[in-house]
């Protein structure tokens, strides 16, 4: 089908369809050494109230939320790279900020060892905070996936993947979800057995700080939208990389890639890991079928401490007068070659 035919599809179900869904995904929620320390209180919580007040309206408005947590909550000592161990208070924090949904599947998962990765469940689990990616073993994935969520009236499937561990193995019986064609095949199927209308892939890949997808990255999203997936969102890079949608021959509906969010919160400098991209994703019922409607992404920086004084904090594009004089040039050019980047490479974005 011709990309035109497709946009007349797509207006005409914006002219029919009166409900529409709008899910939010950010990139890597990191814990580094200095982020800690500015957190932690005299009465040994942490407070990380400041951090996403900026933000948190939009995710807030959102009908679900999505964020990739590059840390497991293995309990004390915590830990900053290269071994992550956060306290529950960050995981309390992006709940309570709007996030519906956490990604454990990522290289840093194993970091406190199998006790750490079954901790994080167990945590998150009491929050009461949706989770995909890692599990206590094979029976909790069985009944855990396909995790399918109903939002706003699109029963949404959820997946979550990660090319690795960095090297810690994964010790039994905890299970992560590797980067591996067959097993998403099985898990795509099994989602549309159980009355999956969308399927969303989370893939933890690619090379970091590459502003360009890899031909790997490349060639597994083909892979994968061969095999039904719906909504590929991918981390890992720590920079932002280029997003598209591309139309399916199938079923004649938008197909959406996001190579990379770039980091939601680290400590990292690089110019280009000092922010990233928050995605709105537009889904809507068209002819008795959910369908994409828009893809839009927004970029924010994340702006440290002044001389340890506060908190980091992140500064949505727009809110200019929210960036400290010490902080302008990097904010600036951060969003210059972001801004650069998506001119030159997204595909059918908004």
């Amino acid at each position: 089908m011709e990309l035109l035919s497709i946009m007349m599809l797509t207006l005409l179900g914006l002219l029919q369809m009166n409900d529409t869904t709008e899910v939010v995904f950010v990139g890597d929620a990191m814990q580094h050494g200095p982020q800690l320390r500015v957190a932690a209180q005299a009465d040994g919580a942490f407070d990380y109230s400041d951090c996403f007040t900026l933000l948190e309206d939009e995710i807030k408005s959102a009908d679900y939320a999505v964020a990739n947590l590059e840390c497991p909550l293995g309990g004390k000592p915590y830990r900053g790279y290269p071994l992550f161990s956060a306290p529950d208070d960050f995981a309390y924090q992006l709940q309570k900020s709007g996030f519906d949904l956490l990604l454990t599947a990522n290289n840093h998962c194993m970091d406190a060892g199998r006790s750490g990765a079954e901790r994080t469940i167990k945590v998150l689990d009491e929050l009461n905070i949706g989770h995909v990616g890692t599990y206590s073993d094979a029976a909790e994935r069985e009944k855990r996936l396909p995790y399918i969520v109903d939002v706003n009236g699109v029963k949404i499937a959820f997946l979550a993947y990660t090319y690795g561990t960095n090297g810690i193995p994964v010790k039994a019986p905890v299970v992560v979800d590797l980067i591996d064609e067959k097993l998403i095949a099985t898990d795509v199927r099994k989602a549309r057995e159980k009355g999956a209308e969308m399927v969303c892939a989370c893939v933890h890949w690619g090379n970091e700080y590459e502003l360009r997808p890899s031909k790997s990255q490349r060639q597994l999203a083909e892979v994968m939208k061969s095999e039904g997936v719906d909504l590929i969102i991918g981390s890992h890079p720590h920079v932002v990389q280029p997003m598209e949608v591309d139309f399916s021959a199938n079923s004649g509906v938008g197909v959406a890639t996001v190579y990379s969010l770039g980091n939601f919160i680290s400590n990292q400098n690089d110019v280009n890991s000092r922010g990233g991209a928050m995605v709105k994703v537009l889904l809507a019922r068209y002819d008795d079928r959910s369908v994409i409607l828009g893809v839009k992404p927004s970029l924010f920086f994340c702006q440290k401490p002044f001389y340890g004084k506060g908190n980091y904090r992140l500064v949505p594009q727009n809110l200019t007068d929210e960036v400290r004089v010490d902080s302008k040039s990097t904010f600036e050019l951060f969003m210059k070659n972001a801004t650069r980047l998506f001119d030159k490479y997204n595909k059918n974005i908004d």
